[in-house]
């Protein structure tokens, strides 16, 4: 954006680590003529956080009032002024306000810039360990009814990998569902991204159900999703008993006691801790192979 032009700027603020707030972020904040954020409570703690003054040029942007702020922010950036919009983390308009402000301003004529940054759904997706060469985010699901069970069937089906935003209570539910649609599909269920207690969980959907069934997960969670197989193409093998026995064998090799090493195969191979655990038994009663 040329200095002075005007214009709408969209900043990624931090998901998390506060360290992540790029200088050049800080920059436009400290020089935007208007802030816009989904809670201005939040955002001014954030630019106090930066040492970045924010008295009267906070204004609220959020789903339910994006559309009507919309004519006064674009006609404060068409004058001259630079209208900066953050979320509460992460990049705007991804699964929070911004796009119809964005599409608004364009088609006005209104140059948009960006000042990219942290984003819940490009972290997860890299660290997931799934194919990222096609992909597709889904946000959030809707809670309930047929729109719900329209989307999970369309998610299922698609050979890209999908990224699906969750609220920690519905985690397990949502899980459920991808689980009795795709049991055998690879799933990562990324939590706390960026902050102290960071957790990446890989399995199976099945697994995944199984494994924060009984577990309350606090925090921000992100939920990776495999792609179906292509047409044509077979599909992966499940695991056979051997495989189990092999997982469980190399826990145990390395010190882990009969309990843990079950759990961990059951993990990484999606299958069921009961099935780990008698593989692990077995193992540990036949003793090291000679």
């Amino acid at each position: 954006m040329r200095p002075g032009a005007g214009g709408v700027v969209l900043v990624a603020t931090p998901i998390g680590n506060l360290g992540d707030l790029s200088p050049r972020a800080v920059d436009t904040l400290r020089a935007a003529d208007v802030v816009c954020c989904e809670d201005t409570r939040r955002t001014r703690a954030l630019l106090s956080a930066a040492g970045i003054p924010g008295a009267g040029r906070l204004r609220s942007l959020h789903a339910h009032n994006e559309e009507a702020r919309i004519p006064e922010l674009v006609a404060a950036a068409a004058s001259g002024r630079t209208v900066a919009v953050v979320s509460d983390a992460g990049m705007p308009a991804i699964s929070d306000p911004g796009q119809r402000l964005v599409a608004a301003a364009a088609s006005a004529g209104v140059e948009v810039s960006v000042v990219p940054g942290p984003s819940a759904v490009l972290s997860a997706l890299v660290v997931s360990g799934l194919p990222t060469d096609r992909f597709c985010v889904e946000g959030f699901l809707p809670r309930a009814g047929g729109d719900r069970r329209r989307r999970l069937d369309a998610l299922v089906e698609d050979t890209r990998t999908t990224v699906v935003l969750e609220s920690p209570r519905r985690l397990g539910a949502t899980l459920s569902d991808l689980a009795s649609r795709a049991p055998e599909r690879p799933v990562a269920v990324c939590r706390e991204l960026t902050k102290l207690y960071e957790e990446v969980w890989r399995g199976t959907a099945a697994a995944a159900a199984e494994w924060f069934s009984a577990r309350a997960v606090p925090g921000e969670v992100v939920i990776v999703v495999g792609g179906a197989p292509e047409p044509g193409l077979a599909r992966a093998r499940p695991p056979g008993d051997r495989d189990v026995a092999a997982a469980v064998g190399r826990h145990l090799a390395g010190g882990a006691s009969v309990r843990d090493a079950a759990s961990a195969a059951a993990k990484e191979l999606g299958v069921s801790r009961r099935v780990a655990y008698d593989a692990a038994v077995g193992v540990r009663r036949s003793g090291p192979a000679h």
